[in-house]
């Protein structure tokens, strides 16, 4: 991972004293509440329903053992015992006293972390695949290019001010594992006939009122230019983008209103750059650079190819169905990438105790060279795990409560924190995806339904990315009462899910504990009508949303006539 310098360090200790400067006079009441909100907000502090909320950057989904340790530490001393892993990489805590902010920064960046580019109208923590570096499948690891892009974005003068947030996503591998046709600028590494590397360039994605797919801009852009090209982007987003509209203020907006005009621009302005010589050659990412942060990708020490194992061999009953689930192929031989569920009864998708993050940490050190990685789908994932050593991780995850197979299953599904500690939702996830945890816990079901992706948000903002799922569940607000939208059909574009595009309401909200009802009689449904073998996402494809329409809404009236 990478290894942060003197000079990295020395800024980010800078930023932890500027800030506790800038919160001492706050509670000393010489800089306003309204002065102080776009500084703690360049931190990550937000002010939330309940109390102030912290989001960590977690850049590109990289944790070091020291780190999440510290983030444990952090839970237990300053939070309520325990962090919220989101779907952006980052973590999250709800509870700690804007009082106590400055020493949650100093503990950070002990630890060479920090809150910045988690918040604010800038381009956000740079996110991909948990399984950069790793892969099989890989063709490009995209965690050096993701750490460039770190480094060049990071308090942007030009770029600290735009329309709205800005998410950038890259993948390196022939899966797309992080979505990145959802994002404002989706970046997929590539190689041409000749073996040079370079980038297909997509822009304009995003979720919330309006969901858009992003669409290709730049099939194969060379690799030494990404950094000006996407200037060109974010300048001409920056100049037209609205301003007097939050919710028509997204780059997608703009894409989607000017089509070929806003691709003409972007292309004149990368041309106008290009041409200025010292802008140009300011902006091409040199191959000594590359090599540089490169460097911090490699191998850990210790690790090498060595005889692959067949791991099924003699496995049985729930460790075989880990292997199967929780289990990934590595371009290693011998090595497997492990994920830890963070999916069970008792604990909201991607919430994480001070205990458990400080028994993943051990766990990486023992098993994973002290590296851990943050999902997407919000679970951990162990990297660099030995198959030889795959039973004695077995019995120690499962003994924390690590090791439910659930990986890519029903239960297995992303959500936002919602009403229960958001301002800004219209509805409680947490509760619902309680509910439905509860309900499918018999493994042997989960396996007959196979794969699904729930995706569960708690307001149109769709921080839990209800358009992308196979079934998406949407908050909304009715007279001031909690209600849900449930759309089928939805794709973050994996080859599991095929062609990103956006899941269709199947009718008219559900009152919330009809919601689990209505999840039940959707499987149903499909149980009755798939083909041998046909996944829940391909039957929905096949048939469309009708046949689901009456079941689901049978539930409406069956709840009305039991509470009658």
């Amino acid at each position: 991972m990478y290894a942060y310098t003197d000079f990295d360090r020395q800024f980010v200790r800078a930023r932890a004293a500027q800030f506790r400067d800038q919160l001492e006079r706050n509670l000393a009441g010489q800089l306003s509440d309204d002065e102080f909100r776009p500084l703690r907000l360049q931190n990550g502090w937000y002010v939330q329903r309940h109390a102030p909320m912290l989001r960590v950057a977690v850049p590109y989904g990289v944790l070091s053992s020291r780190q999440l340790r510290q983030l444990g530490r952090i839970a237990r001393e300053f939070d309520r015992g325990y962090g919220h892993f989101t779907t952006r990489q980052n973590l999250q805590y709800n509870w700690i006293p804007l009082t106590k902010s400055a020493d949650v920064m100093d503990l950070l960046a002990d630890v060479d972390m920090h809150g910045i580019q988690t918040s604010g109208n800038c381009i956000r923590n740079i996110t991909t695949d948990g399984l950069a570096g790793v892969a099989p499948d890989e063709i490009v690891d995209p965690r050096p290019y993701a750490e460039v892009l770190r480094q060049w974005s990071t308090l942007h003068p030009e770029f600290a001010f735009l329309p709205r947030k800005f998410k950038i996503a890259i993948s390196g591998a022939a899966e797309d594992r992080a979505a990145i046709a959802w994002h404002d600028i989706g970046l997929q590494l590539k190689k041409n006939a000749a073996s040079e590397v370079g980038f297909q360039v997509l822009v304009g994605g995003g979720m919330g009122r309006t969901p858009v797919v992003a669409q290709t801009i730049n099939d194969f852009l060379p690799w030494q230019q990404i950094l000006v090209y996407i200037e060109a982007i974010v300048r001409v987003y920056n100049r037209y983008g609205r301003r007097d509209n939050a919710y028509k203020a997204r780059i997608k907006i703009l894409v989607k209103a000017e089509g070929q005009k806003f691709f003409d621009a972007v292309n004149e302005e990368f041309r106008q750059i290009l041409s200025d010589d010292a802008g140009g050659h300011e902006h091409l990412i040199p191959q000594a650079e590359l090599d540089r942060v490169a460097a911090s990708f490699t191998v850990p020490a210790g690790v090498a190819a060595v005889p692959a194992l067949d791991i099924f061999e003699g496995a049985g009953g729930a460790y075989k169905r880990w292997l199967e689930r929780n289990v990934h192929g590595h371009r290693l031989s011998g090595y497997r990438g492990v994920t830890l569920s963070l999916k069970r009864v008792g604990l909201p998708p991607g919430d994480a105790t001070d205990a458990q993050m400080e028994a993943a940490a051990d766990l990486a050190d023992r098993f994973s060279q002290g590296e851990l990685r943050v999902t997407h789908d919000q679970n951990l994932l162990l990297p660099w795990v030995r198959e030889t050593e795959l039973p004695s991780l077995y019995a120690e995850a499962k003994a924390l409560g690590f090791a439910t197979p659930n990986i890519g299953l029903l239960t297995d599904m992303i959500a936002c924190p919602g009403g229960d500690f958001c301002a800004l939702a219209n509805a409680r996830s947490l509760p619902i995806a309680a509910a439905l945890t509860e309900r499918y816990q018999d493994l042997d079901e989960l396996w007959d339904i196979g794969d699904i992706d729930l995706h569960m948000s708690g307001c149109i903002n769709s921080c839990g990315h209800h358009h992308s799922g196979h079934i998406g569940v949407l908050g909304v607000d009715k007279d001031g009462k909690e209600w849900y939208q449930v759309s089928l059909g939805g794709s973050d574009g994996s080859t599991l899910s095929g062609a990103p595009q956006a899941g269709k309401v199947i009718g008219p909200s559900f009152a919330a504990d009809e919601v689990p009802d209505v999840i039940e009689s959707i499987v149903a449904t499909y149980r009755a009508e798939r083909r041998s073998g046909e996944r829940f996402i391909d039957t929905v494809r096949r048939i469309g949303i009708e046949p689901f329409k009456a079941p689901a809404n049978a539930q409406r009236s069956l709840t009305a006539t039991a509470t009658a």
